[in-house]
């Protein structure tokens, strides 16, 4: 079972598809069911073409179909739902060009942040870059991909803090979600992992050499690296749902 606590003093829980939220947050019902299904699809707790229904989803939280109901309209103005005549609600897939789209702007972020924190990251953004490396190694080794989702996660987080620009950070911020989806699609449907430890170990070495351009392109390349193989995943899906 994978549990999280998020934002809003609730609990969201997966288990075999199951949702549950703590009631005793003091936000309004109807954003806390908003909310524990939007992190859902964003963490992949729901799967791209995976249907909404309203009467389980809100037996499962416990509350009326009304806020669940509310939710789904919500998720579908932000692109993370679509509905279907005469079928229903599904959650949004991610296509080969939504993948394409983010990446040329996250590999131009993640060069930039790579290179500043090589600048100015202090010791102890450096002893945290360390420590995060081991454990996406130890994920790694044992295939957890929960871990390995949190720990890359947190391995960036660290290299955007070091950056020291704020402005820097409120781009990369802005991208968040659709990167979160992003990677949850990638360790959940690829097998790869052995790259990307390898990645990560040399863009730390390059910020611990202060080594600003290296930095910069090993993150580039990291990204990039990244997009070519999810994007062919997604096309080989993308021609089988055809064929289907």
């Amino acid at each position: 079972m994978l549990q999280r606590i998020i934002k809003g003093g609730y609990t969201l829980g997966y288990k075999d598809g199951v949702l549950t939220i703590d009631m005793e947050s003091y936000k309004p019902l109807r954003e806390i069911v908003f909310s524990t299904m939007r992190k859902a699809i964003i963490e992949g707790g729901f799967k791209p073409g995976q249907r909404l229904m309203e009467v389980q989803l809100a037996e499962q939280m416990g509350v009326s179909r009304t806020p669940v109901r509310e939710a789904i309209r919500k998720l579908e103005l932000e692109g993370l739902v679509v509905m279907v005549p005469r079928k229903g609600a599904y959650v949004a897939g991610l296509t080969s060009e939504d993948i394409r789209e983010v990446v040329e702007i996250r590999v131009v972020l993640e060069g930039l942040a790579a290179k500043k924190a090589a600048q100015n990251a202090k010791p102890e953004e450096i002893e945290r870059l360390e420590s995060s490396l081991i454990h996406f190694e130890e994920a790694a080794t044992k295939k957890n991909i929960i871990d390995l989702i949190h720990y890359d996660t947190e391995f960036h987080d660290i290299i955007y803090k070091a950056a020291q620009n704020c402005k820097l950070m409120q781009m990369i911020n802005n991208l968040r979600e659709q990167v979160q989806r992003y990677r949850v699609a990638y360790f959940t449907q690829m097998n790869n992992t052995g790259l990307l430890l390898k990645e990560h170990k040399e863009m730390l070495n390059a910020i611990k050499d202060k080594d600003g351009n290296l930095a910069r392109t090993i993150a580039e390349s990291h990204i990039a690296t990244t997009e070519e193989l999810i994007v062919i995943m997604e096309q080989k899906n993308e021609l089988k749902n055809l064929k289907e």
